[in-house]
């Protein structure tokens, strides 16, 4: 059995993934939204979701909110909710995707009117993270056009800009603000935000406190997506990740189902470029189970990203750089291919056990009873979802 390193056990043991409160909602395709046994059915059920997540992993200590659909009367009984679970509230995300005064756009829309409302959601928002303790602003933006002639690109840039700086001058202290980018969809023609280089522009004309976000399912089939990675760490303007997997577009499937090698390679240049354990790179899963059950999907993905992470730090970086300097080829590959191919799941489920942590977090999430429970405590009311 491979054997990890006390360096590599002590890195693993700080490792924190954020979860998506929506991922405990139900979710589907632009065809149907398919409900689930048990889903929770408002934020706090969410929250008791993600901390089962927690307990079994270790992995996952903070919750993202999505606002408006998180919204609740009480913000500071939401926080003492997930504090009293063992986990904290994190990441805030807007949402201007989902009125209809936002069809051709919100932040970069050529009526001050609906800028204006787009961008007082951002500043309810900040309202919520003051009141949550948030530090980050997450903000990903459905906009663009459909058709050659339909919009003045470079307007719509020069408003974004406007409607961010607003934004960004209301953070406090220790907040940020990070964009996200995504290169088609719903916007078929162009995309205000499309790109790394495009959402690089617009945070550094900010501000220190603005950063981008990488979604890995946000690119072009082909794209070298750990290039993007080891670019923007050596920027210095790499804020977060939404990991998840996808097969041909924007798919939020289970993170490293889809290619593990890439999702390994990714954590190659995170650990190179310092991005492991740094609290200016948030880690967060960004994730839909349309079809499985939530809170086991959940666990498999935070699993599926320490182990990644496990043979990441495996490598072997001094005979790598040796291999590297001498154009040795085959001598750099096969360094880099045996960390990949090294199985760290037994290491881990030892490791776990010394930690007070079940060996198989999944197992013992089927053993626990708890999704019979929740079956059968939400079997009335209303399930959380899209828009809710």
């Amino acid at each position: 059995m491979t054997t990890l390193s006390p360096d590599i056990l002590t890195t693993l043991e700080t490792q924190a993934i954020e979860l998506p409160s929506w991922a405990f909602g139900n979710s589907g395709t632009r065809f149907r939204v398919f409900p689930t046994p048990g889903t929770a059915r408002d934020p706090f059920e969410k929250i008791a979701d993600a901390a089962q997540v927690h307990r079994l992993t270790g992995l996952a200590p903070r919750v993202a909110l999505h606002i408006p659909w998180d919204l609740v009367d009480d913000v500071a009984a939401l926080r003492r909710h997930a504090e009293d679970l063992g986990v904290e509230l994190g990441t805030v995300n807007s949402n201007t995707f989902q009125d209809e005064d936002y069809k051709f756009g919100a932040l970069t829309h050529e009526d001050p009117a609906i800028r204006r409302k787009a961008v007082d959601h951002h500043l309810a928002c900040i309202d919520i993270m003051d009141a949550t303790g948030s530090r980050d602003l997450k903000i990903w933006l459905a906009e663009g056009s459909n058709y050659p002639g339909q919009n003045d690109m470079r307007a719509r840039q020069d408003r974004l800009h406007d409607s961010l700086a607003e934004i960004y001058a209301r953070l406090g202290g220790h907040q940020r603000l990070v964009l996200e980018y995504k290169f088609f969809e719903p916007a078929f023609y162009h995309t205000d935000v499309p790109d790394w280089g495009t959402s690089y522009v617009q945070v550094a004309a900010l501000g220190e406190k603005a950063m981008v976000c990488l979604d890995t399912g946000h690119h072009a089939p082909g794209t070298n997506i750990e290039f993007i990675v080891m670019q923007l760490l050596r920027l210095g303007r790499l804020g977060s990740f939404d990991f998840n997997s996808r097969f041909y577009a924007d798919d939020d499937l289970i993170v490293g189902a889809a290619d593990p090698f890439q999702l390994f390679r990714i954590l190659v240049e995170v650990i190179r470029g310092g991005g492991l354990n740094n609290p200016d790179v948030a880690f967060m899963l960004d994730q839909c189970h349309n079809i499985e059950a939530k809170v086991p999907g959940q666990i498999r993905s935070v699993l599926n990203v320490q182990e990644a992470t496990a043979r990441a730090l495996l490598l072997d970086r001094v005979a790598l750089a040796e291999a590297q300097s001498a154009n040795d080829v085959l001598a750099a590959n096969a360094i880099f291919m045996d960390a990949f191919q090294t199985d760290v799941r037994p290491a881990l489920a030892e490791w776990r056990e010394t930690r007070g942590l079940p060996a198989d977090p999944m197992a013992a999430y089927l053993a626990s009873g708890y999704q019979e429970r929740i079956e059968a405590e939400r079997a009335s009311g209303t399930q959380a979802g899209w828009g809710a």
